[in-house]
């Protein structure tokens, strides 16, 4: 199997780097979702586009966008 973001081997979608990302934003979004009221969209567009966050958050994040717009179109 390989990481959906990056193609590296990967045990379930994601490789180790983007895995450990993915924990950090489920995390991150459970201590914004208490502080203040954002969605699950909003809070990965904050992501997104805020410079301090890194490369590898940033296109995890991308990509759960991309996936969520696309499941939007079906």
């Amino acid at each position: 199997m390989s990481c959906r973001i990056c193609g590296r081997r990967a045990k379930s979608e994601f490789c180790k780097r983007h895995e450990e990302a993915y924990k950090s934003i489920l995390e991150g979004y459970r201590e914004w979702r208490e502080a203040m009221s954002i969605s699950w969209r909003e809070y990965l567009e904050e992501i997104a586009k805020n410079p301090y966050s890194g490369k590898w958050v940033k296109d995890v994040a991308s990509y759960l966008l991309a996936k969520s717009a696309a499941e939007e179109k079906r």
